[in-house]
């Protein structure tokens, strides 16, 4: 399915990689191509079922938006693929959906709201979770989780660190709970000073992603590894008494305990 949606786009003109996922094949389209992509994915590929629509926040990149499109036939069979592109954090605009999916209508209203993403041509892109006067968008990453400051975080308790705890008792560097920056850069701040960064406290959180270890490497060092492995496994252990030999049975015996000419229903 991810060739042929690959083929579609680029003999439409529109630039398209395709990257592997978790789940279903991702398609990557520029932001420009956003409507057309998905055109041509239900009319020429085939994918006419509108499943979601969504976004993540990738930080300095601007928020990464993902739709899911699926062709269901053959009974159970599902072909489907992730559609993406990204739109730049100052300028998070991208065109409608809605009339090329019904089903886009919502979900761009909730990714409005939660993302501060804006959907050109949308009939009715007005707050779908939130109340009216909420403030923000929640799932950005320097949105800041008020709550956690206001309210005790259980995290932050060690046992070094509980309100009953005697005085005195060892403790360790208390901790922010997540997605709470230092006070330093969040909350009132004197007249005239410098606006921090609202990326700061998301970027010192993020973790970087674990390096892949290199494939000649490994398999070179696996088996040399997996071959010491054995060799320990099979060899007994140095001061290990040795098994002692195996009873021959008596003449005239099974090796079931029975005599040779007693029955299986009698007994001595």
């Amino acid at each position: 399915m991810s060739a042929d949606a690959l083929e579609a786009l680029t003999s439409a003109g529109i630039t398209a990689t395709s990257t592997d996922s978790f789940g279903p094949t991702a398609i990557d389209v520029p932001a420009e191509s956003w409507v057309a992509a998905h055109e041509v994915l239900r009319d020429a590929v085939g994918l006419t079922f509108f499943d979601f629509l969504s976004a993540s926040d990738e930080l300095t990149d601007g928020f990464r938006v993902v739709s899911h499109l699926a062709d269901f036939w053959g009974g159970s069979h599902v072909d489907h693929v992730l559609v993406r592109t990204l739109v730049p954090r100052d300028k998070a605009v991208l065109p409608t959906l809605s009339e090329v999916y019904a089903g886009a209508n919502w979900h761009e209203r909730e990714t409005f709201e939660m993302f501060g993403i804006s959907f050109e041509g949308h009939p009715n892109l007005i707050t779908l979770l939130l109340p009216d006067e909420f403030e923000g968008h929640p799932l950005r990453k320097e949105f800041v989780l008020a709550s956690r400051v206001a309210k005790p975080w259980p995290g932050a308790k060690e046992p070094g660190e509980s309100d009953h705890a005697p005085v005195g008792a060892p403790s360790r560097r208390r901790t922010l709970p997540p997605g709470v920056p230092d006070a330093e850069t969040w909350g009132p701040r004197p007249p005239g000073s410098p606006d921090p960064d609202p990326l700061a406290a998301a970027q010192a959180a993020a973790t970087p992603a674990r390096p892949r270890r290199a494939g000649g490497a490994a398999g070179a060092g696996g088996g040399a590894g997996a071959e010491r492995r054995t060799r320990r496994q099979s060899a007994p252990p140095p001061n290990a008494p040795a098994p002692a030999p195996a009873a021959d049975p008596a003449p005239g015996e099974e090796a079931g305990g029975r005599s040779g000419d007693e029955s299986p229903g009698e007994s001595s």
